[in-house]
């Protein structure tokens, strides 16, 4: 199982290091233990957590309010709780437990 991300019942708990003012939205591979996440938003106001949270349930496949960032608000290293994912963006070892 990879590192970056586990399952809490139904619920998956991402750990990332986000890459704010990056020319494309985009997973970028591993930093780290961490998904990288690359963001064209700037880390001001709280609009690069605003973006990351509406990336993320576009990937997802749920409503932005199903993403609650659970530490790192004012950190480039984010761990963020996805409620019942609908969908799994195409990620090296993300998968569903059996």
């Amino acid at each position: 199982m990879a590192s970056y991300f586990r399952w809490d019942g139904d619920d998956l708990i991402l750990d990332c290091h986000l890459q704010p003012k990056a020319s494309k939205d985009e997973f970028a591979g591993l930093h780290g233990e961490r998904l990288k996440i690359r963001l064209t938003a700037p880390p001001v106001d709280g609009k690069a957590n605003a973006h990351l949270q509406a990336f993320l349930a576009k990937a997802f496949g749920v409503a932005k309010s199903q993403i609650t960032l659970e530490s790192g608000e004012l950190n480039r290293q984010k761990r963020l709780r996805i409620r019942a994912p609908q969908q799994l963006p195409p990620l090296d070892g993300l998968q569903r437990p059996n």
